[in-house]
């Protein structure tokens, strides 16, 4: 802003500064968007990077080559955004383009970002593969879920733990114990119970149902992750053929436009060479004036 400043000074003291002008607008509009983005990536796993699932819809040649474009558009975006990526799986079509495609995009936001992005995506367009050049609608899905780490550290709290002795229950004879050596972990927030009375000493059996419990603590983490991609994974079934997000014509006309947001450009080519930030933008705010009004139901 003190940019600004001290060029309206030379302006109003003569100087040709307007082109320079224009520039500054332009950084700082796209410093505040870039603010504005980060905000609108609130949800839990925004920040995550990237898994990328392309598969192409019915129609053979055609809609495998649609789907090898659209891996190549997101790989281009994901380089102009200073993302790296990684090829997981790649299934090459019969004749042209690609079967299926799963690729990681590693970095901040790269989730929240490309978020944006699944559904179906359909192109309009006159055939490379028809000898009659008619014209083609082909479809493609995208599906984009977090990378979810897997390393989950169990801490227990102590004040978490409610801790009870009791005497064991052995077989009887001399080596039944009288004193209250057995031992009982609750913890509390999950209400898993462990519980041992092998060991001859009270503090041996703690120890071994504390392992015991970190054990079966790590499993409900695990179990709790597993539950997080299932999620992710279920909207799947909401990505119908006829439930398309965006299309990207190129024949009569030229045009791509999103149906969510109603945005479109006609500058088809670069679309297709990765510059998708604008629908992303777009998308963004729209989910997050829809979550918005969810709340305020």
């Amino acid at each position: 802003m003190s940019d600004l400043r001290a060029m309206m000074e030379l302006a109003a003291e003569g100087e040709d500064v307007l082109e320079e002008f224009k520039q500054e607008i332009l950084r700082v509009e796209r410093e505040a968007q870039h603010i504005e983005i980060r905000m609108l990536l609130s949800g839990e796993h925004d920040i995550s990077n990237a898994i990328v699932t392309i598969h192409p819809g019915a129609g053979g040649t055609e809609s495998q080559d649609w789907a090898e474009m659209l891996v190549r558009m997101y790989l281009r975006w994901s380089e102009r955004a200073g993302y790296q990526t990684e090829m997981l799986d790649y299934q090459q079509g019969d004749e042209a383009g690609i079967k299926s495609v799963t690729f990681l995009v590693k970095g901040e936001y790269a989730y929240g970002n490309l978020s944006a992005e699944s559904g179906v995506h359909r192109l309009v367009r006159i055939s490379p593969f028809d000898a009659a050049a008619r014209r083609h609608t082909s479809f493609a899905s995208v599906f984009v879920y977090p990378e979810i780490d897997d390393k989950i550290e169990v801490q227990i709290d102590e004040k978490d733990l409610r801790i009870d002795t009791y005497r064991s229950s052995g077989a009887g004879g001399q080596h039944v114990n009288v004193t209250d050596s057995a031992v009982r972990i609750t913890h509390i927030p999950s209400g898993i119970v462990v519980s041992c009375q092998n060991e001859r000493s009270q503090i041996r059996n703690r120890d071994m149902a504390r392992k015991i419990l970190r054990a079966r603590l790590y499993e409900f983490e695990l179990e709790k992750k597993r539950k997080e991609l299932q999620t992710v994974e279920d909207s799947k079934l909401d990505i119908g053929w006829g439930s398309q997000i965006r299309s990207y014509v190129l024949h009569p006309y030229r045009m791509v436009k999103d149906h969510r947001t109603k945005c479109e450009t006609s500058n088809t080519d670069r679309v297709l060479d990765g510059d998708i930030d604008e629908f992303i933008y777009q998308y963004l705010i729209h989910r997050g004036v829809r979550r918005r009004a969810t709340v305020l139901k």
